[in-house]
C-alpha cells in the first residue's frame, strides 16, 4: 500500500506541474499548445460550474484542496 500511496503522490505531483507548465505555455505561445490543450479556458470552465453550484461548489473546491495538499 506504501508503493501505491507513493506512486499515486508522484503521479499527482507531476500532473500538478504539467498544469503549471500548461498555463504557463498558454500565456507565452497564447490559446492553445500542442502538448497540454487549453488550460486556461479549461479551468475557467472548471471556476464557473464549481460557481454555479453555490455551497456544493464550495465543499468540492475544499475536497481539492485537500486532497492536492492546497492551503
Amino acid at each position: 500500500m506504501k508503493a501505491v500511496n507513493d506512486f499515486v503522490k508522484g503521479l499527482t505531483g507531476v500532473l500538478v506541474s504539467v498544469i503549471g507548465l500548461g498555463i504557463v505555455a498558454s500565456i507565452v505561445f497564447g490559446g492553445s499548445t500542442f502538448f497540454v490543450g487549453d488550460v486556461i479556458d479549461t479551468i475557467m470552465g472548471y471556476v464557473a460550474m464549481l460557481g454555479e453550484n453555490g455551497l456544493a461548489g464550495l465543499v468540492v473546491l475544499f475536497i481539492i484542496m485537500s486532497v492536492l495538499n492546497l492551503k
